[in-house]
């Protein structure tokens, strides 16, 4: 059974607001009481979220609080692009939504106050609690960054 995407939004809405570790400490407990396919679901919605913010459009922004030596704008790399897309999940659906419209609600993420690594380990950490096994899992979506082609069209082979 696939997790709706209500239900993926009210799990996000127990972050607060951001993917520090207690508030992810805290999802991992909440999932990790649901059944496993309710844990799969989250995972598959998670990649999802982070699949559609990999686009070029937030990839090719500055970090927010740092500059290259001569001033210029500091460049994300693939992980810190990651994880700022971790951060704005985390925000909650809203927020998610919103940078679609306007991509200057997803440049305030790439401050390194808004690492949102921690949301990545989730899933893995749930299934591990409810199971007792290590979870060798893959998603539908690929979220690594630039693995969506249509996201990144000069990227396409």
């Amino acid at each position: 059974m696939m997790m709706t995407w209500a239900d993926f939004w009210s799990l996000i809405d127990t972050l607060g607001g951001k993917a520090d570790e207690p508030a992810c400490a805290r999802l991992v407990a909440d999932l990790s009481r649901r059944p496993v396919p309710e844990i799969e679901g989250f995972a598959e919605r998670l990649a999802e979220a982070l699949y559609r913010l990999d686009q070029e459009k937030f990839g090719t922004l500055p970090v927010a609080d740092l500059t290259l030596p001569d001033g210029a704008p500091f460049p994300q790399s693939a992980d810190v692009f990651l994880y700022t897309r971790c951060a704005v999940v985390a925000a909650g659906r809203s927020v998610w939504e919103s940078v679609f419209f306007d991509v200057d609600r997803f440049a305030p993420y790439t401050a390194s106050e808004y690492d949102g690594e921690s949301l990545l380990y989730v899933p893995d950490q749930a299934y591990e609690l409810a199971t007792g096994r290590e979870w060798q899992r893959q998603t539908r979506y690929c979220y690594e960054s630039y693995s969506n082609p249509d996201g990144w069209p000069h990227l396409r082979t």
